[in-house]
């Protein structure tokens, strides 16, 4: 019996992607909710700490309904080294976006170079030397 036996359309449709696709997928919804959870919080200092970390935790668990099934649906083509590097590169774009458009902070040229270090990074995780 599958997770998804209670499914609807949209996870008929993401099923009919190729397990890349449909990895790739999960893992950005994961970690927009993720970044959400993990940084939301940030334009509301003055809510009560154990509010962000009720709201945070909330948002974490949506995270972990993504996060769970992507690893799964990935493991049937990726190793687990290589999905740990996806979801860095993957937090690392949505962090950026999420950071000019929610946080309005900006991203400096530093901050670029060492996002493109550790993107460069994952070219020799996925060769197969």
């Amino acid at each position: 019996m599958s997770i998804f036996s209670f499914h609807g359309p949209i996870v008929e449709l993401l099923l009919l992607l190729s397990p890349q696709m449909l990895t790739i997928i999960l893992l950005l919804i994961s970690n927009t909710f993720m970044t959400v959870a993990w940084y939301g919080h940030l334009r509301f200092p003055t809510a009560r700490m154990w509010v962000a970390i009720l709201v945070s935790w909330l948002i974490a668990l949506a995270e972990y309904c993504f996060a769970v099934p992507a690893n799964r649906y990935g493991n049937a083509v990726y190793s687990a080294a290589q999905l740990k590097t996806m979801q860095e590169v993957i937090t690392l774009l949505v962090f950026s976006v999420f950071s000019l458009a929610y946080l309005k902070e900006p991203i400096s040229w530093n901050h670029l170079v060492g996002f493109a270090l550790i993107s460069a990074g994952a070219f020799f995780i996925f060769q197969k030397w």
